[in-house]
């Protein structure tokens, strides 16, 4: 018989694959521990820790581009007093200790402001040759042992005794005039090391160095954890990843401290790695620790027992259900095979022909095999001579072998239907532990925080650019423009509106704009409230030239107000954070502008639940918006479960709070590292298994036995009864086949007897079916 047919294969396969399903089931289950700080509390430290450092990143970036900006658009004025050149060079609202400006040929201070610049170290000759590109941070100590954090920039100013003309000083751009001779000077600003900005009651943010030193502290609520954690206690890996870098790929993890008052510590940590690809911060050394005592969770239940009992019930499902298979189906048929053979041999002309038609043909008593066992008995008998053709009798309605083959799947699904849909099944409020939801909470804020800084970023580099602008030529102009645009890929088009709020100049893609007259001031604004790209714009004034006729554009008005437009890509990356699941950023209407998921634009969220969560964040009159979390059905996909959601204002304060921004956030209950899902999941992984294994080998077993076995059945009733015509056609190569060959060689040995007016079968042998093809008759 063919390795894959006939019927003991798929029998065979049943139990194995059974007993395989019991052994994972066993296993699986059995694993699954309650643990006292589930593993989804420490993987939400660690993301609070690369939230935490890719936000100190992006600002120790954005504060050395800041000054490098500042140095690139300053006015080379060397008959100015050197302090008031440096005073100029410091950004406004940049948090600077202290500056000066160095003569890199001799190494001397040319001018100095607030607190002496600590140089230990620092190798001015050498950061300033020739071909080298921007100069990265250093981190250093000053006198007071406090840590700095130096930003350097290349300042061109003319050298003294050079005049300058008026035109000089009203173009800003670092364009040179080619007549001035000039000098570079180098740029040190220095700073304090800010601590880094986390968010969740109970937990302190850590900002350490490549030694495992402390450089800043913040402590949300609380005081700060005590001293004797700064050095010794800190992980070893955060240490190590700082000294590595990103390149190792060890760049964050978690730890779990030991208990002590009763509670546990939980300590995540990130290195710090560059917000973007010219400045290397992470060559600073520094990583992020976060810090919270969390109350342990009490034991929970042991699985194992459940595990083993679930196990060993379908141990027993199989073993049965191969039993009554092998029973009802295989060794019945395995005997008609024999039987049916042996008939065939008696009509050959062999001499023991005779022996073999004068043994019965032995019945069993149920379903289809018996039914051909008693029409092989009937043909025997006409064979012999002994009885002639027997007509069909109507047969009552009796449950066969398709009946069993149902019972076994019922069985296999009785076990099977209650692990999918209800064992080990807990109520979201129970499975997830309060501090999941608090963490949830915690790094929306961090994300809503991180938007608003990028926006506020926008609006005043945006300032610079107004600044810059002022009074300058039209070309020169659009050329500042296009360089701006160059250098923030998240703004979608730049331009410059006029008095009546034309556009004057654009660069970048066609603006979305719905604002009729040109805006006062600076601030941020949503630009459109419908349509199929949302977009957000920061604005800013032109403050008014000295030579104010030069700057008219081809229509005669004047410039008044620099729009930058933020589009939707730009906000979709902002949103996006690894671990944090949908993050939706939507508008004082509740309508999607950006979403780290795919969205139509303006679309609602996707459940009421979340509305009312958002709902929950607003203002009362005259207080502040608040942040919120829930645990609840977010609608994120159809038939989904439960998930851990948060809602954040995006600003309580400043010009991003009027526009009602909020940052809502939902992660599915079930993606979460819980032992109460991790348990469900293996449960209904176990109980698919079984129906996929019981539908997969039952089915195979009803394709290639019962169905055919039941038309084997009817032909050779059909061949007892009298028909001698029908043509029987082997199709199968199994048991069921080899019956139905035999059928065939008996129904030609029986025509053949009728056409010799019975004559003794022995004397008119049939002749055998050609192989593989109808037989002869």
């Amino acid at each position: 018989m063919p390795l894959l047919g006939g019927v003991r294969p798929p029998i065979a396969a049943l139990l194995c694959a059974l007993l395989a399903v019991a052994a994972f089931n066993a296993l699986a289950i059995g694993t699954v521990h309650e643990q006292d700080v589930p593993q989804a509390v420490r993987d939400a430290e660690r993301h609070i820790a690369e939230d935490a450092a890719d936000s100190v990143g992006t600002s120790i970036t954005a504060r050395a581009t800041a000054v490098r900006r500042s140095a690139a658009s300053a006015t080379s004025a060397g008959s100015r007093n050197p302090a008031a050149i440096l005073r100029s060079l410091v950004p406004a609202g940049h948090p600077a200790r202290g500056g000066v400006l160095l003569d890199p040929r001799t190494g001397r201070s040319v001018a100095s402001s607030g607190e002496k610049v600590p140089l230990t170290g620092v190798d001015v000759a050498a950061l300033v040759r020739p071909g080298t590109a921007n100069i990265a941070p250093r981190l250093v100590s000053s006198a007071s042992a406090e840590p700095r954090l130096l930003l350097f920039a290349r300042v061109a100013v003319s050298a003294p005794g050079h005049k300058q003309d008026e035109n000089q000083d009203q173009a800003r751009d670092l364009v040179p005039d080619q007549g001035t001779d000039e000098r570079e000077l180098l740029l040190i600003v220095s700073e304090e090391v800010a601590a880094p900005v986390v968010y969740g009651d109970g937990r302190t943010g850590r900002l350490v160095d490549r030694d495992g030193k402390v450089l800043a502290t913040t402590a949300v609520t609380g005081e700060a954890p005590a001293p004797h954690t700064e050095h010794r206690a800190l992980p070893a890996a955060a240490v190590n990843a700082a000294n590595a870098g990103p390149h190792t790929g060890d760049v964050s993890g978690s730890v779990l401290g030991d208990g002590h008052e009763g509670l546990r510590r939980v300590t995540g940590w990130a290195s710090v790695a560059a917000a973007d690809g010219e400045d290397d911060t992470s060559g600073l050394g520094l990583t992020v620790l976060t810090v919270r005592d969390v109350a342990p969770a009490k034991e929970g239940a042991d699985h194992t027992w459940f595990g083993v009992m679930a196990a060993g019930a379908l141990v027993v499902i199989a073993v049965l259900g191969t039993w009554v298979l092998w029973g009802t189906m295989q060794r019945p048929l395995l005997r008609l095979h024999l039987s049916a053979a042996r008939l065939a041999r008696g009509v050959s002309d062999l001499p023991e022909a005779r022996e073999e038609l004068a043994r019965p043909v032995p019945v069993v008593a149920f379903g289809e095999p018996a039914r051909v066992g008693r029409a092989l008995e009937s043909i025997r008998r006409q064979l012999l001579g002994e009885t002639g053709p027997e007509p069909v009798r109507p047969v009552r309605r009796r449950p066969g072998v398709r009946a069993v083959v149902l019972l076994c799947a019922l069985v296999i699904a009785a076990w099977g239907v209650p692990l999918v849909f209800l064992l080990n099944r807990v109520p979201a409020a129970k499975a997830v532990p309060a501090v999941v939801v608090a963490d949830q909470q915690a790094r929306t804020e961090a994300v809503a925080d991180r938007v608003r800084r990028s926006l506020g970023r926008s609006r005043t580099d945006l300032a610079a650019v107004a600044s810059a602008v002022s009074g300058m030529p039209r070309e020169r102009a659009a050329e500042v423009l296009r360089r701006e645009r160059t250098a923030h890929p998240m703004y979608r088009s730049l331009y410059v509106l006029d008095r009546t709020g034309a556009i004057a100049l654009r660069a970048g893609k066609q603006p979305l704009r719905t604002l009729v007259h040109a805006p006062t001031g600076g601030g941020i604004t949503q630009v459109n409230t419908s349509g199929k790209i949302p977009a957000i714009a920061a604005y800013a004034q032109i403050p008014a030239a000295k030579n104010a006729k030069k700057a008219k554009n081809a229509n005669g008005a004047l410039p008044a107000v620099v729009v930058a437009e933020i589009g939707v890509n730009a906000l979709d990356t902002l949103v996006a954070r690894e671990g944090l699941g949908s993050v939706w950023l939507t508008d004082e209407r509740h309508r999607v502008l950006a979403a780290s998921v795919g969205f139509e634009a303006f679309q609602p969220l996707p459940s009421r639940g979340l509305a009312r969560l958002v709902a929950r964040t607003e203002a009362a009159p005259g207080g502040v918006g608040s942040p919120a979390s829930a645990v609840l059905h977010a609608g994120t996909a159809p038939g989904g479960g439960p998930s851990v959601a948060a809602a954040a204002p995006l600003a309580r304060t400043g010009p991003v709070a009027g526009l009602g921004l909020r940052v809502v956030s939902a992660e599915p209950a079930a993606a979460l590292k819980l032992a109460a899902y991790q348990l469900q999941a293996r449960t209904v992984l176990a109980g698919l298994l079984a129906l996929s294994v019981g539908v997969a080998c039952l089915g195979w077993l009803h394709i290639v036995v019962v169905r055919p076995l039941r038309a084997v059945t009817r032909y050779a009733e059909r061949l007892a009864g009298g028909d001698r015509r029908t043509v029987l056609y082997p199709v199968h190569h199994d048991e069921c086949g080899s019956v139905t060959r035999s059928l065939e060689l008996l129904r030609q040995a029986l025509a053949e007897r009728d056409r010799g007016g019975g004559a003794d079968v022995a004397a008119a042998p049939a002749q055998s079916p050609r192989s593989g093809g109808p037989p002869q008759q």
